[in-house]
């Protein structure tokens, strides 16, 4: 870690005007969103081994879905990690899930492993396997089902959607909003984007407590590697989506989170815009990403 946590204002044309107390709650803001991190993992052959190994058991995880691999996967490693003691939450794919019988079969496997959480997407399928196109009709059939999942996170879009029309996107947080209990981001690094899009859902009268994604501490070699496992398909999708992301990779000397991390520190907590926490896709680079984490809190104690 070489870069200086500067969290005290600024006077313009001056020295930095010291304040303790400001300092000291952006400080525990920030503390608090680190410490309470969730972690987005990828379903692959070795991911369990390296959780177990690097991630301890306070850390919340997420189980993404890809459309190469199917439900399958995701949620078995949900349920293996859950017998380890994590808690976990795996990603529901509307697009891939047949209808209501296969919905109910998944919530009742996620409900004997004691399962508690999901996060329901809409997937990245061109076209739905069958009775779900989107996120909204799967959490529409959740409750239909009656299910009792503690938590159910939905997906925000601080740079919005390729495909999407903002006022549609909009429309659609409205609709999912009173079946979910938090919204994780998309990776986005402005940190101004994110925070105008945060307070403009909170105006908008949503208020649930956002978790911001950013990536963990991931090499661009990493990315071409999880790039190229996903399959053709998939990856174009996935780097149409990230446009920025990978701009930010490839410039000289690759990316880190520090900066963004640094950016928001002063942002959780606000009442006007609900940011709750941190939610780090670690491309499966866990050890780096939680030493990155557990060097962050050191600084921060």
């Amino acid at each position: 870690m070489t870069e200086k946590f500067d969290v005290a204002p600024r006077r313009v044309g001056g020295p930095p005007v010291r304040s303790a107390g400001v300092a000291g709650s952006r400080r525990a803001g920030l503390a608090r969103a680190l410490r309470e991190a969730t972690y987005e993992v990828l379903p692959f052959r070795a991911t369990e081994e390296k959780v177990l190994a690097h991630v301890s058991k306070d850390v919340a995880l997420t189980v993404t879905t890809t459309e190469t691999k199917g439900l399958g996967p995701t949620l078995d490693l949900a349920v293996r990690l859950r017998r380890h003691g994590y808690r976990v939450a795996p990603h529901l794919a509307a697009r891939l899930v047949r209808d209501e019988a296969q919905l109910a079969d998944i919530v009742a496997q996620l409900s004997e492993a004691d399962v508690d959480a999901v996060f329901v997407v809409a997937g990245d399928a061109a076209e739905p396997t069958g009775d779900f196109p989107d996120a909204l009709s799967l959490l529409e059939g959740l409750k239909d089902l009656g299910h009792r999942f503690s938590t159910v996170g939905i997906g925000g879009y601080p740079e919005g959607h390729a495909k999407i029309a903002p006022d549609a996107m909009s429309r659609a947080l409205d609709a999912k909003s009173p079946h979910a209990t938090q919204i994780i981001t998309q990776l986005c690094f402005d940190p101004s984007t994110t925070l105008e899009w945060a307070r403009a859902v909170r105006a908008h009268g949503v208020d649930l407590p956002i978790r911001v994604g950013i990536p963990g501490a991931v090499n661009r070699q990493k990315l071409i590697r999880i790039s190229s496992t996903l399959g053709l398909g998939q990856s174009a999708r996935f780097l149409r989506k990230q446009r920025s992301m990978l701009w930010r990779f490839f410039l000289p000397g690759g990316y880190s989170p520090n900066r963004l991390v640094q950016s928001l520190s002063s942002a959780f907590g606000q009442a006007d815009n609900g940011l709750d926490g941190l939610h780090v896709f670690t491309f499966n680079e866990l050890a780096e990403t939680e030493s990155w984490r557990q060097n962050w809190l050191a600084r921060l104690s």
